[in-house]
């Protein structure tokens, strides 16, 4: 492990407790103050949580100085706030750093843990963790993986270096690799490659299989045999949104402990079992043969 991610200081943003400020130019408008335009442009947030982020130095101008109440609006005004969630859920689970150095930070994520920022997820992501250790407002998520699978995770250090990395992901060139524990199907033929397409279901986020063309492949393989349930080796070719969870579900193994799509049980905590074990690549900036190893383990 070389040398930790750095903050670019040309880039500062404010930050707090690992969260980046969201930002917003103020667009053009005659409300007599900021509090007025930011209650007409967020009208599902109340005056009382804006007067109350305002009280407590959480709505800032460029220049990162708290904004009052009072101050008059200005189209144009660049306008830093951090949002907030009342009583956001701590995940005990801890991540792991397997790799880091100026560009690249690569982490092992516990199951529970959103990536990202998102619904009643702020400060508990991974990003935010992540940001809170190593000081750095630039890391970048350059793919995701569910809140309830575990394994690895891909961030960019670096916006310098940050193109030449996510466009890996849009050419396939960065090959995942998951383990799953799903009910056996002694009535298939492995290894198999399941092509199928995949689109919004209901009720949200459940996505499904449905007829047309195929947007969603992946290979399947059988790692090891169990008397009930099987371990699964998967290598997605694509991305979509729960593509694997949705795959052997349509196959009549949903992956153990999933309550979106089988067997998991509906208000339990869901232990889904899918890990994501490792991911290879040939390095955008050198050329050199990159590959990082997962340290969780299914049954862990």
């Amino acid at each position: 492990m070389t040398d930790p991610p750095r903050p670019d200081p040309r880039r500062a943003r404010p930050i707090r407790d690992g969260v980046v400020a969201s930002t917003l130019h103020l667009p053009p408008g005659d409300w007599p103050s900021v509090l007025d335009g930011l209650c007409a442009h967020f009208p599902a947030i109340g005056r009382e949580r804006w007067q109350a982020r305002m009280r407590r130095g959480l709505v800032l101008d460029a220049a990162g100085e708290p904004i009052d109440a009072a101050q008059a609006y200005r189209p144009g005004l660049r306008v830093h706030y951090f949002r907030e969630v009342e009583a956001e859920p701590v995940v005990a689970a801890a991540e792991t750093i397997v790799h880091a150095d100026a560009d690249l930070v690569v982490v092992d994520k516990p199951p529970g843990l959103p990536v990202v920022p998102a619904g009643g997820h702020v400060r508990e992501t991974l990003l935010a963790r992540l940001i809170r250790r190593f000081g750095n407002p630039d890391l970048v998520p350059l793919h995701r993986i569910d809140r309830a699978t575990s394994g690895l995770v891909l961030f960019s250090a670096d916006p310098a270096s940050r193109a030449r990395y996510q466009a890996l992901f849009p050419a396939r060139a960065v090959r995942k690799h998951y383990q799953a524990l799903a009910p056996a199907l002694p009535d298939l033929a492995f290894p198999l490659l399941r092509r199928s397409r995949i689109v919004a279901g209901t009720p949200f986020p459940r996505m499904r299989e449905a007829p047309g063309e195929a947007n969603a492949q992946t290979r399947i393989d059988v790692a090891a045999r169990g008397a009930s349930h099987w371990r699964y080796a998967l290598e997605p070719l694509t991305g979509r949104k729960h593509q694997l969870r949705v795959q052997m579900a349509a196959l009549g193994a949903p992956i153990a402990g999933d309550d979106l799509y089988g067997e998991g049980t509906a208000g339990e905590p869901a232990r889904l079992r899918l890990l994501a074990c490792a991911l290879a690549f040939d390095d955008p900036l050198d050329g050199r043969p990159r590959r990082f190893v997962s340290t969780l383990r299914l049954d862990d």
